[in-house]
């Protein structure tokens, strides 16, 4: 029997409680089912599929309907996990109204139960109409892919006294605009730690350091799947690259050497139908 679902009160209270909350990225419906039988708390489907299922460079091509279409595949996999949709690049920067349309894109086509924003200071408004419009908001501080160019490239930040406070006046600001939980990226674990204590919102950590409230790998990072970097923050629990590369060499030594197909990978003539197949061969022949 799957475990219920949890909301948001349940990671309010895994917070006070001190209670870790397991967050991973999941972009299909396979790998959904996985983390859910595993137990994970949350789901995030993020534009970080530009690079880890489309290959591009960055995060940055990403449009809607292929988050939209990603996240219907994950909540189908995961149907008693909560799922968080990742807002892309330009699809809430241009206009409140424009956000506000394409967060309820993720509840209403994909069954998403929140949805989460790059940016601090800078996309309170948007914040603010979101949760207005009655959704569940998660931000993202520090290292923000989509503005990556601004900050001199993927950059750990908060490593000086005044990049710090710049991050941690981000995480307050998302705070005081509704938002419900916040991702905190690639900062020192000191200025993690700190955020985490004085917000009241579960903080979440990708590379922020153990002392927030729960953390997040991407998938295709934690299980040696993606091969272009890996991040410093990465901790890789298998390699899947070698498993799948090693069985695709085995697939094709098997072939070469006719191994593959063998008589039991084959579908035999029901009894009495052979005779039958070769004697109208022979006859046509």
């Amino acid at each position: 029997m799957s475990a219920k679902k949890k909301a948001i009160h349940d990671f309010c209270r895994m917070k006070r409680e001190g209670e870790k909350i397991t967050f991973l990225t999941a972009y299909d419906y396979p790998t959904a089912q996985f983390a859910e039988a595993a137990g994970l708390d949350m789901l995030l489907v993020g534009d970080s599929l530009g690079m880890c299922v489309y290959g591009y460079p960055g995060t940055v091509p990403v449009v809607m309907d292929q988050c939209i279409r990603h996240a219907e595949a994950v909540r189908r996999g995961a149907p008693n996990t909560f799922v968080v949709g990742d807002m892309p690049f330009l699809s809430y920067q241009t206009s409140i109204e424009k956000a506000v349309e394409n967060a309820g894109r993720f509840l209403k086509e994909a069954g998403c139960d929140a949805i989460k924003l790059e940016g601090g200071v800078r996309v309170v408004p948007q914040i603010r109409a979101i949760v207005d419009a009655g959704i569940l908001v998660m931000g993202h501080v520090g290292l923000t892919p989509q503005s990556s160019g601004q900050l001199g490239g993927h950059k750990a930040q908060g490593r000086t006294l005044e990049s710090a406070r710049l991050v941690i006046e981000d995480a307050l600001a998302v705070q005081n605009a509704g938002a419900h939980m916040i991702l905190l990226e690639a900062i020192p674990p000191e200025v993690g730690a700190h955020i985490a204590r004085t917000l009241t919102i579960p903080a979440l950590s990708i590379g922020a350091g153990p002392d927030c409230d729960g953390q997040l790998l991407i998938v295709s990072d934690m299980i040696g799947q993606f091969q272009a970097f890996t991040p410093k923050f990465v901790k890789r629990y298998c390699n899947v690259a070698a498993i799948v590369t090693e069985a695709m060499r085995a697939y094709v030594a098997d072939v070469r050497a006719k191994r593959f197909p063998a008589e039991e990978h084959g579908y035999p003539m029901l009894p009495g139908e052979l005779e039958k197949f070769q004697a109208a061969c022979k006859a046509k022949a």
